[in-house]
């Protein structure tokens, strides 16, 4: 199991060359970001559905992010397809001039009530019922061991290609939570108010070769989050 941590190390200047342990072993950190504020009015569960870009708040907590990760030797910056996630991993990718490369696995995960309102009254709609009878899969979308196949395939891509320094992801909630609750040995379902995962937050993957040692966790816009309006980025979830 992977012990959670709390703040990543900082790292050698990139020119430094790769870190590596006493034998070898490359030593690597994937920086794993979730995006800003949604722009989202309508309040709806947006999911994968075009057109949902940061708030300007979402993009004071994109830049809070950046410089979280200023300094470090970050050597390539990845991107889900979606609009929020590109938005949040730019500042990053030009600090250190760096294209944002787009990965579809880091992409949010599906949820049958796609751009649906959010409302406690959808649990008395009889017609929904038939998505609530598994929350362990979860029955109203894409479950949760498929979520955290295509992360760690997404995460193991860019450790390899980035051994011995640092990389960039930028994700989703759910799919962040997901990645790191298989990461150290939690099980995958799970309640949603019980996410460690906040806008714009920071979860760093420490490798020692191909091995999760540690996962670390910072908040780099908490300073903004009690002005944040849409909080719903975690679609992977029915509303409770």
């Amino acid at each position: 199991m992977v012990p959670p941590g709390d703040v990543a190390p900082r790292s050698e200047p990139a020119d430094a060359g790769p870190r590596t342990l006493h034998d070898g072993t490359p030593v690597t950190l994937v920086h794993v970001v979730r995006h800003g504020e949604v722009h989202n009015p309508e309040r709806l569960l947006y999911g994968r559905l075009p057109g949902y870009h940061l708030s300007d708040l979402g993009e004071q907590m994109a830049r809070a992010a950046a410089d979280h990760l200023a300094g470090r030797d970050i050597v390539r910056v990845v991107s889900s397809p979606l609009e929020r996630a590109r938005q949040t991993a730019a500042p990053v990718a030009q600090a250190y001039r760096l294209p944002v490369e787009v990965d579809e696995r880091l992409t949010e995960s599906g949820n049958l009530f796609e751009g649906q309102s959010i409302a406690h009254r959808m649990l008395l709609q009889p017609e929904r019922w038939p998505a609530y009878v598994n929350p362990f899969r979860p029955s109203w979308g894409e479950p949760y061991a498929e979520i955290a196949d295509r992360m760690r395939l997404a995460l193991d891509e860019v450790r390899e290609s980035a051994a011995g320094h640092e990389g960039v992801v930028v994700s989703h909630q759910l799919p962040i939570v997901t990645l790191s609750r298989s990461l150290t040995g939690q099980r995958l379902w799970h309640h949603p108010r019980r996410r460690r995962c906040s806008l714009a937050s920071v979860s760093t993957v420490l490798f020692h070769g191909v091995l999760p040692v540690r996962v670390m966790y910072a908040e780099p816009a908490a300073h903004l989050l009690a002005a944040a309006v849409d909080v719903t980025g975690g679609t992977g979830q029915v509303p409770a």
